[in-house]
């Protein structure tokens, strides 16, 4: 940290970053925000490095000041974000790093609306069909079940409105993040080496596949193949599938950004020199934890969403699953099991990302911080090394779903123990209903309509019965109230 020269400036430049009035607008090149004037001079249009001897080419302050590369987290996530455009969710415009916004004329909009009207006609279409299959449905109660988890199925048509609604939010976090990297870079001297891009593509390409494969095969398996009906079933498990997609590619983006800051804040902490050092690694943390709770603020609708869908659908697999294993593994359970893991290991994903990305962003740092030895620095050192412990104490990093709750490993705990509650109610309701015994009688199938009506005369018989009998043993059971006689004297 030798060529640690940078000129100190007020936290509020750092924490309020503001883009730069049009007397600076020179300051700009292809839309990337500046903050310092040692960052401007480099990125200005106008400006031309000094020529270097050849003999001095090598030296290290020309290797160790890249050039800087903008809008690297955008591009890492790129492949995904283009994967849900075509499917009509985020219709956000971005012309250049910093410049993301959700704009209503705009044609990805009008695109985003014709996509969404028209899954929805032929959603309807589908679900039409559904309902009357399950009106005309007469069998055990675990068959209806399974009827309804087609129904199930298509809820995440609602996704695309509530992503409407928080497109805004979306678009920020995209600009915060383009603001950390110029902030990152002017601290660190390098441009934030996400390597996540090779990932996202691999994503891209990879979980569509699958996850029509997933949906062919529960349909094959479940009911009759019918390919006019699967098409929307397709669109919407990818909708879902890419979305979880996307929330890991962002929280594995912060996990790895916040590993990065704290490997180069520990090995700043070797060569430690001037107090401004700490003071510019807070900040730059500051803006990292701000980013995290960012995340989940902007998308809370929308997990709140996916976690009950998610939730509904492995509750009713499950239990489809297990009311059949007496009769034997069949192949409708083949299309169970698989629903079943694919949105168990999606709500994982989602939580175990979010809980990763929180522990590094915050437990990793007040673990250096708590092992710096301040003997040997100077006071005003020690004192940013305290207000930065006390900075990690006091902020919060993890990622809130708008205050419903926190999205971490304790979410996925929480939503399998209530799992099991409903599943051992369901359970117990299947057993108390009396199936056909084949006797002489011709004992003959029921609907879950016609069982549920019977069960409620039942309890109205009963109940008429109950209240007769008490009202008989009122005025045949009380003693007649006669005269009384007074005891002689």
């Amino acid at each position: 940290m030798a060529n640690y020269y940078r000129r100190k400036k007020a936290d509020a430049v750092f924490l309020n970053a503001k883009p730069l009035n049009s007397a600076n607008a020179q300051a700009y090149l292809y839309g990337v925000r500046k903050y310092s004037i040692g960052l401007a001079e480099r990125l200005d249009a106008d400006y031309e490095a000094p020529p270097l001897d050849r003999k001095k080419s090598s030296d290290s302050t020309a290797s160790n000041n890249p050039e800087f590369t903008p809008s690297v987290f955008y591009r890492n996530i790129a492949p995904v974000n283009w994967f849900l455009r075509i499917i009509g969710v985020l219709p956000i415009v971005r012309r250049g790093p910093a410049r993301a916004k959700f704009e209503i004329n705009s044609a990805s909009f009008i695109y985003s609306v014709v996509f969404f009207v028209l899954l929805a006609c032929y959603v309807g279409y589908v679900a039409n069909n559904r309902i009357h299959i399950v009106r005309s449905l007469s069998g055990p109660f675990e068959e209806a079940v399974i009827a309804y988890l087609f129904l199930v199925n298509i809820l995440p048509i609602m996704i695309i409105p509530i992503l409407w609604y928080e497109a805004r939010k979306i678009a920020k976090l995209f600009n915060d993040w383009d603001d950390f990297e110029v902030l990152y870079y002017q601290i660190s001297g390098h441009s934030l080496p996400l390597k996540l891009r090779q990932k996202a593509l691999y994503i891209a390409t990879v979980l569509p596949i699958l996850s029509v494969l997933s949906v062919v095969i529960t349909h094959i398996t479940m009911s009759d193949l019918n390919i006019n009906q699967v098409v929307p079933y397709c669109i919407l498990d990818n909708l879902t599938a890419m979305l979880g997609a996307w929330w890991f590619l962002i929280c594995e983006a912060m996990s790895n950004t916040a590993h990065l800051l704290a490997e180069r804040f520990q090995k700043a902490l070797k060569h430690i020199g001037p107090a401004a050092m700490v003071a510019d690694y807070r900040v730059l943390w500051l803006r990292l934890s701000k980013l995290t709770r960012d995340t989940g603020n902007a998308m809370c609708y929308t997990f709140v969403f996916m976690s009950l869908y998610l939730f509904f659908i492995i509750t009713l697999s499950i239990y489809g699953l297990m009311s059949q294993l007496s009769e034997g593994f069949g192949i409708k359970d083949i299309g169970l099991t698989i629903t079943a893991l694919w949105n168990i290991g999606l709500l994982f994903y989602i939580c175990d990302e979010a809980h990763y990305a929180s522990v590094n962003v915050r437990t990793n740092f007040q673990k250096k911080l708590l092992m710096v030895e301040l003997n040997w620095m100077n006071s005003d050192a020690q004192t940013e090394i305290n207000m930065f412990l006390r900075a990690t104490e006091m902020n919060p990093s993890t990622i809130n779903c708008g205050g419903f709750f926190d999205v971490n490993r304790s979410l996925f705990k929480g939503l399998l123990t209530t799992m099991v509650t409903y599943l051992v109610v369901l359970l117990q309701f299947q057993i108390s209903i009396p199936t056909d015994k084949g006797d002489s009688e011709g004992a003959t199938n029921i609907t879950v309509v016609d069982f549920v009506m019977d069960s409620l005369d039942n309890d109205m018989s009963l109940m008429g019965s109950t209240t007769a009998s008490s009202t008989t043993a009122r005025t045949t059971g009380a003693p007649p109230i006669g005269k009384q006689k007074g005891r002689k004297g």
